[in-house]
């Protein structure tokens, strides 16, 4: 890097400090609610026993009741599995973490169970990661058709249109059986963000909030290709997710407060369907 005349034991105290200051942001109490709450894993390698291997580093991101972005919580991990997530989200609820009524998250079995049997709460499917799975079941040149039916239903605005258009796509049902089962399988999930004040649709119906803040956490990390030790993972990720949770508690809200008061409370009667 261009640096001279630097000491060792200098280098050692100004990691220590980073790493309580880590230590203690990931340590720090939750206060207030979370109305939602986005959680994925991105994998870095890191050398272990001699060997290199790849490592869960588990995020959690969540927008509290000021509207306000933040990153609750960071684990490593050598795997995605059930015990790893039920043991990092009760580490949340330990640190104050509540009032989540909407998980947001891919389709994963462990982080499904854990998110059941700690939260007990509402979960959403990302609808742009669903959408690829189904498209993966079927020819390329049939993807297009596919798309477009499925599709027709997150034109809808209000849950019970988007029911409705979902149980319409019968064409699926005889030409690709196995997408319709995966389709009718994931409907409660797929559209669990329906259930919430339209306003929010945008930001509540995939993960691409989190898997944008694992991209900058990649874009560092690539940097350094092989972590040294997982407590080297903690420092850089913790350090950037420091300097992003930061950014958001200065810039504007999020989420409207306003919208945020009313809560869930979006019964509306459907008359007609609501087309974008």
């Amino acid at each position: 890097m261009g640096l001279s005349g630097v000491k060792r034991s200098e280098v050692s105290r100004q990691c220590q400090e980073l790493d309580t200051r880590v230590g203690s942001f990931l340590d720090r109490p939750l206060e207030g609610q979370w109305p939602f709450l986005w959680l994925d894993a991105t994998c870095v390698k890191v050398r272990e026993s001699g060997r290199i291997v790849s490592v869960a580093a588990t995020l959690a991101l969540g927008d509290n009741d000021q509207g306000r972005r933040e990153v609750p919580g960071l684990k490593i991990g050598c795997s995605e599995a059930d015990t790893f997530w039920t043991d990092f989200l009760r580490k949340l609820l330990r640190r104050g973490l509540r009032g989540v009524p909407l998980v947001i998250s891919d389709h994963h079995q462990g982080l499904e169970a854990a998110i059941q049997r700690t939260l007990a709460t509402s979960w959403q499917r990302c609808k742009v990661h669903f959408l690829r799975h189904l498209l993966a079941h079927v020819r390329q040149g049939e993807r297009a058709a596919i798309r477009s039916q499925v599709r027709t239903v997150f034109a809808f605005r209000q849950l019970v249109s988007a029911q409705q258009q979902w149980g319409k796509i019968e064409e699926l049902r005889s030409r690709f059986p196995m997408v319709t089962q995966l389709r009718d399988e994931a409907e409660s999930e797929v559209l669990a963000y329906l259930s919430y004040p339209e306003s929010r649709h945008a930001k509540i119906c995939s993960a691409i909030p989190i898997k944008r803040l694992n991209q900058k956490i990649k874009r560092r990390s690539r940097t350094v290709e092989i972590f040294p030790c997982e407590s080297a993972i903690l420092r850089l990720v913790g350090a950037l997710l420091i300097e992003l949770n930061d950014a958001w508690a200065v810039a504007r809200s999020y989420l409207n407060l306003a919208d945020l008061a009313r809560g869930c409370d979006t019964d509306k009667t459907d008359s007609e369907p609501d087309h974008q």
